[in-house]
């Protein structure tokens, strides 16, 4: 018998790319896995894309935060998975049922990255070894949890950025974690579109000013402001 799964997808104007990322997640839904897109208020077809392919579209205020909490409320089963719209889990779903019959209370996987840049492969690595030394994970790497833990520690913190960290550093200290080696895949556009240093030098520049302290508020608006550049 698969575990009790709800996969949660925040969107916000991911019209271009959900069809195809929806259609590779049918596969969950024959599995009895529970599938919520949760809409953060999107402009474009991205909410009745979903609503087509889920078993539940919600709406929420935007924000990822806001997002996956409303979903996560929504869900009746044991676990949660936090995936992205950019990212893909077929390869690695058959691992994600081994690990949770390990019973585990929470963890993340290896992430692949796709892209044109030839050190993207690098930048994959640098994210799993950063994982795997803090036990902290990010969004790109696909966070599950038990919904009592999950629920019992308040879920993600309602912050513009870092939620995923936040969430992360909470359950290190609190519950048992594991890591899954076979790795999701996920979009590098942002590093093709933003360029490779560029990006890497961004995001590893908010993580250290958030370990130094900067509120999330200030991180977000200078994330704002550097990806409308």
């Amino acid at each position: 018998m698969n575990p009790s799964l709800t996969i949660i997808i925040p969107v916000l104007n991911e019209a271009r790319i959900l069809p195809d990322r929806l259609e590779a997640l049918q596969f969950v839904r024959s599995r009895d896995v529970e599938l919520i897109v949760v809409d953060g208020g999107s402009t474009d077809d991205s909410f009745d894309i979903a609503s087509a392919q889920s078993d539940h579209t919600l709406k929420s205020p935007a924000g990822r935060a806001k997002q996956m909490n409303h979903g996560a409320r929504h869900a009746s089963t044991e676990w949660l998975l936090f995936l992205h719209a950019d990212t893909r889990l077929e390869e690695a779903f058959e691992a994600l049922l081994e690990a949770l019959s390990r019973e585990p209370d929470w963890g993340w996987f290896d992430v692949r990255i796709e892209g044109k840049h030839p050190l993207l492969s690098l930048t994959a690595v640098m994210m799993n070894a950063r994982a795997g030394l803090t036990k902290v994970a990010t969004g790109d790497q696909g966070l599950f949890v038990r919904k009592a833990l999950f629920d019992a520690v308040g879920g993600f913190p309602d912050m513009p950025l870092m939620e995923d960290v936040a969430l992360s550093k909470v359950l290190r200290g609190v519950a048992k974690s594991t890591v899954i080696r076979t790795p999701l895949a996920t979009d590098g556009r942002r590093w093709d579109q933003g360029g490779w240093f560029r990006t890497v030098l961004k995001m590893w520049g908010l993580r250290f000013a958030y370990w130094a302290g900067v509120g999330p508020d200030r991180l977000a608006d200078y994330y704002a402001h550097v990806r409308g550049r």
